[in-house]
């Protein structure tokens, strides 16, 4: 049986930059700098702009993209010391600071995680796919031929825009070239870009809309995939599948623990759940006995959210220590790619019963109530137009209009690329980077219903 080795699988070799791999200095660990690439970056930062569930706060602040993948970052970086110091007591030729680079090496990858995500939470990933598999303006490219070149997108070029995917994303701003940046993207260690990776295959092997990477970086996660000894499990015809990095699962689990528990106390500051029905759902995770417990420690607060908070942190630590546990008993079929579902999908029964009960609630009271639809219906509106109208003027780059609104766009963005895939893969870059709220002023002023101020 193929094994993943944990040697190989912590490199710390960068992406665009492997020639000096031997010569880096060392006064940072290269995991540490990726934390620092990423949090003091562009894409990063607008996150902070970008809808988590919730509309973006008004006088009550909730979660946003950002604050979100913070939370998500500190709940990884305890997940991956905690393991590594699991895995030492396994193999100590491994060293002390294996456990201070798995720490590390999540946490970067739970901070960028979110990266790919366009304005307005999930209901614009399914806005960008479904514009160019439901809508008469996307479904016409299909069949669209360049002018120039009589070039069409392949079936493997559809796939990628008809189900676009977040995660997919995340790994092409990482990696990509954009016009006039650095070769290798963010430059970042091969380990943090794969432990982002939560489906290690191509579009057209996708299912429910989710994968890892686009046709455009094929390439570059076979390279990063090989160089850290992920086990090939499909690799022929285009269609190209891996097992996951190990590190990836407790990505995938600080995430499900943030989401899940965060989302409830932001249901609760907006009066969508009470304080009792906020409380008996993040104490349903313990036992009878260590639920009273809970209740009658720290007698003195009496503040009702500051109760919410403790049982809270009392839910995400016991979730954290949930999950470690199934990652190092698991390890074995991890590291040869046997092990089946999430690390939350294989919690103990009680606690497993009571994340699912979270998980209804928060679809019933959280996910459809009015506000989350109402931003979720706006997004659609929002992106089906830019996407239409950038486009349109992409693929006919001489008409007056056209100019206009290309002179708009950032040069980054390769909209005048020799390949039609490319120009396309450029329009969906400009429009998946966007904030909510740059998103719907430019969608007001193109069209004409806001005129600029001086």
């Amino acid at each position: 049986m193929a094994m993943m080795n944990w040697k190989q699988l912590t490199t710390n070799k960068r992406y665009g930059l492997e020639e000096k791999y031997d010569t880096v200095k060392e006064d940072r660990t290269q995991f540490q700098r990726d934390f620092d690439r990423l949090i003091f970056s562009a894409p990063f930062r607008r996150m902070q702009n970008k809808t988590q569930v919730f509309p973006l706060p008004g006088s009550v602040f909730v979660h946003n993209r950002l604050t979100h993948s913070l939370e998500v970052s500190s709940v990884g970086r305890s997940l991956g010391l905690d393991c590594g110091h699991e895995i030492i007591k396994r193999h100590e030729n491994l060293g002390e600071d294996f456990a201070v680079s798995l720490g590390a090496i999540v946490s970067a990858a739970c901070l960028a995680h979110d990266m790919g995500n366009p304005p307005f939470g999930h209901a614009g990933e399914r806005a960008i796919a479904s514009f160019f598999s439901e809508s008469e303006s996307g479904r016409k490219l299909r069949d669209y031929r360049d002018p120039k070149t009589g070039e069409q997108l392949s079936s493997a070029q559809w796939n990628d825009i008809t189900r676009f995917d977040g995660n997919a994303n995340a790994f092409r701003i990482l990696t990509h070239q954009f016009n006039g940046r650095r070769r290798g993207g963010f430059v970042m260690t091969y380990p943090t870009l794969a432990s982002i990776i939560k489906y290690p295959f191509s579009s057209s092997l996708a299912t429910k809309q989710k994968f890892g990477f686009f046709e455009s970086e094929r390439d570059a996660f076979v390279k990063i995939a090989d160089e850290l000894g992920l086990i090939c499990i499909e690799n022929h015809d285009g269609l190209v599948k891996y097992s996951r990095h190990p590190l990836a699962y407790l990505v995938e689990a600080a995430d499900d623990i943030c989401y899940e528990i965060m989302d409830i106390e932001d249901a609760y500051k907006l009066r969508l759940l009470t304080f009792e029905e906020t409380r008996d759902l993040l104490l349903g995770y313990f036992d009878e006995c260590e639920r009273e417990h809970i209740k009658k420690a720290y007698p003195y607060v009496t503040d009702k959210n500051e109760k919410i908070v403790y049982y809270r942190s009392r839910a995400i630590n016991l979730l954290e220590h949930e999950c470690v546990n199934v990652f190092i008993e698991n390890e074995e079929a991890i590291l040869s790619g046997t092990f089946k579902g999430s690390l939350i999908d294989n919690i103990k029964p009680h606690i497993a019963q009571a994340y699912k009960h979270s998980s209804q609630v928060a679809v019933e009271k959280i996910y459809r109530s009015r506000d989350v639809l109402d931003i979720e219906l706006a997004g659609y509106h929002i992106i089906y137009t830019l996407l239409e109208l950038v486009l349109h003027a992409t693929l006919t780059p001489d008409n007056a209009y056209s100019k206009l609104l290309l002179s708009r766009i950032s040069s980054q963005y390769q909209l005048n690329a020799t390949t039609l895939y490319e120009k396309v893969m450029a329009v969906i870059d400009f429009i998946s980077g966007m904030t909510d709220v740059f998103s719907l002023d430019l969608y007001r002023k193109i069209n004409g219903s806001q005129l600029p101020t001086v």
